[in-house]
């Protein structure tokens, strides 16, 4: 299954550098789910061929404005395209009254429903669960409520090894039986085992989306053991300071709650606009936790 993550914007609160406010956009077998939406999301989108058409579900993680800035001209390029289908809006307390604002005073009637689902900063929970995937947001540490994401996939079915069905000749209306776990009887009576004919199916796969935060180690359970980790990294390590007073993270800081939680693979991402060069935040982070990334807008990253 097609499981892939596309930077939108990786700046942080000022665009720099051709750098955009945050975005990400989260393809599972097409299936999109965007990850925040700052200034320039629907463009952004565009630039990089991501279709409107198919984004049913919007996570905010907050309400800094280089965070969800963009949401309203979504929205609203949504309803001057006649979409039908309902859109469903995750995130914190007051986004549902400052989008509905909006429409009060722009007296706009929307050609679809919104479904607003209001997340919490006290506690992790899930806040969709679709039938390849589930949702959970959890508390980060931040100036105002904020939450990250954790996208799990489901464990799928039993893979059935293709020589078996020509060695027993197994029909076609059998097949779905023996990928869930079913046994195969066959013509003369003989019970052929499932683990004979199947392979177990693949681990399942996490992405963890954590948005402006400072160090916590509380992270490290929640995040445990995911596929790939996106963690901001605000300021180089020589700005700690800077970053305390603010709420956000360094490189060190990100690249130690990746190797805590034993991740596979890190990006980091809503770079200071005090930094052209971003080739110490990636060495700092390679220093603690040698498989880091750097989030880069338009590039796509397998999960």
């Amino acid at each position: 299954m097609q499981f892939e993550l596309t930077i939108l914007g990786c700046s942080g609160a000022i665009p720099a550098y051709n750098r955009h406010p945050s975005s990400h956009f989260l393809n599972y077998n097409g299936h999109g789910f965007l990850i925040d939406c700052g200034e320039a999301t629907q463009m952004q989108m565009a630039k990089f061929n991501i279709r409107r058409a198919k984004l049913d579900h919007v996570f905010i993680s907050h309400l800094h404005g280089d965070h969800f800035f963009g949401l309203m001209g979504l929205i609203s390029a949504f309803n001057l395209n006649y979409r039908e289908q309902p859109l469903n809006i995750y995130g914190p307390e007051g986004l549902e009254e400052i989008v509905l604002t909006h429409f009060k005073y722009s007296k706009t009637k929307l050609s679809y429903p919104i479904n607003f689902m209001t997340t919490q900063d006290s506690r992790q929970e899930m806040i969709l669960d679709l039938p390849f995937l589930t949702v959970e947001s959890f508390p980060l540490y931040h100036r105002i409520p904020t939450t990250g994401f954790l996208f799990k996939e489901k464990k799928g079915l039993r893979k059935i090894v293709p020589e078996k069905i020509l060695q027993y000749n197994i029909p076609v209306t059998e097949i779905a039986a023996i990928k869930l776990g079913g046994d195969y009887n066959d013509k003369n009576g003989t019970i052929v085992l499932n683990k004979e004919l199947t392979k177990p199916p693949s681990k399942p796969r996490a992405y963890a989306y954590c948005s402006d935060t400072m160090y916590n180690e509380h992270l490290v359970e929640i995040v445990k053991e995911v596929d790939l980790l996106y963690h901001e990294a605000t300021f180089k390590n020589e700005h700690a300071s800077r970053a305390k007073d603010t709420f956000h993270a360094t490189t060190i800081e990100a690249a130690t709650i990746a190797k805590k939680s034993v991740a596979k693979k890190l990006i980091i991402g809503h770079y200071s606009a005090r930094y052209e060069d971003l080739s110490e935040h990636l060495a700092e982070c390679i220093s603690v936790f040698p498989e880091t990334l750097l989030a880069e807008e338009g590039k796509v990253y397998s999960i």
